[in-house]
């Protein structure tokens, strides 16, 4: 007899991956979370990367991820899919969703601050919309989201282009690296709609389990984590990301992806900012130089332009002109 949804982790699939019709404050507070949950990871890699290296960090925080979904499915009497579908799609999806775009923003964390990096990649809903208004066009792309865009691209060039007047050295092209995995992220969002048919922690599980054990022979092969000397703190920022920004990121991800849509859930981008920005000061004690305030404000002012509903916004302008 074959295994139920409830066991295999499937759902009822919803009509053509759309977002129900009316959203709740329960919707938006996932929202936030997914926020908090993914604007930690740049100061706890930042941590991590003090005495680990890079592919053993990612391997180990995607794997203690996953194996703490698996536990979590378990008591819930559910289990991953073992059917070659399940896992092309969690494979694919794993793949532009962390392991590349992780690999390239744990190295580049190597020569740029959090602070920063929060920025930087905080713009992947800029990348989504154009990807959807050039390419796919599941979502409607209004001129209101193109000139966010635009503000949110303005909003980036200023962070990277001032370093950038200083020559090609320095870490220009360590910030390049972290918007071209900006742009992964993107179309794992905007393909991550395939994926609406399973239970969200199923694909999350499913997924941060194929990405760990894929990276677990290249980390004992180039560095060999048995020499290691981690610190207590990387230790503890390995976990902390394993369990809260990987895990429990992910899940909403899909949770949010569901229920909310595409540019909606790509909403967290300009959360994650200041929320991101914040913690690196208070965990690693960084300033705030001026350019990267500027190109705060530009990439909040241009993704907030994208994802807040027109009618939203002529209800304010209404209701000011009446004040």
């Amino acid at each position: 007899m074959p295994p139920s949804n409830a066991e295999s982790g499937a759902k009822p699939a919803p009509s053509a991956g759309s977002p129900p019709a009316r959203r709740n404050w329960r919707d938006y507070a996932l929202l936030l979370a997914l926020a908090c949950c993914w604007s930690s990871t740049y100061p706890l890699t930042k941590i991590g990367l003090g005495s680990i290296p890079p592919v053993t960090f990612i391997s180990a925080r995607s794997l203690i991820a996953a194996f703490f979904l698996i536990a979590i499915l378990y008591a819930r009497g559910m289990r991953i899919p073992g059917d070659a579908r399940a896992w092309k799609l969690f494979a694919q999806q794993q793949t532009i969703n962390s392991t590349i775009p992780f690999l390239m923003i744990t190295w580049a964390q190597q020569y740029v601050a959090a602070a920063p990096t929060v920025v930087l990649a905080s713009t992947t809903p800029i990348f989504a919309f154009l990807i959807t208004w050039g390419i796919t066009r599941h979502e409607p792309a209004t001129l209101l989201k193109l000139a966010g865009a635009v503000l949110g691209l303005a909003g980036t060039a200023v962070i990277i282009g001032l370093d950038a007047l200083g020559g090609l050295g320095g870490n220009i092209f360590a910030e390049l690296a972290i918007l071209l995995a900006t742009v992964s992220f993107a179309c794992a969002t905007i393909f991550g709609l395939r994926l609406t048919e399973y239970d969200p922690m199923v694909v999350a599980a499913g997924s941060l389990l194929f990405g760990g054990l894929l990276l677990l022979p290249v980390a004992l092969i180039v560095d060999h984590p048995w020499t290691l000397r981690p610190t207590t703190e990387a230790l503890v920022a390995t976990i902390t990301m394993g369990i809260f920004s990987s895990a429990f990121g992910l899940m909403l991800f899909y949770m949010c992806l569901s229920r909310l849509g595409t540019l909606t859930t790509n909403a967290q981008g300009y959360l994650r900012i200041p929320i991101g920005v914040g913690l690196s000061v208070v965990l690693l004690g960084e300033t705030v130089p001026s350019n990267l305030a500027l190109g705060l404000v530009l990439v909040m002012a241009g993704v907030a332009a994208m994802t807040i509903p027109g009618d939203s916004y002529r209800r304010w302008i209404d209701r000011f002109r009446k004040a």
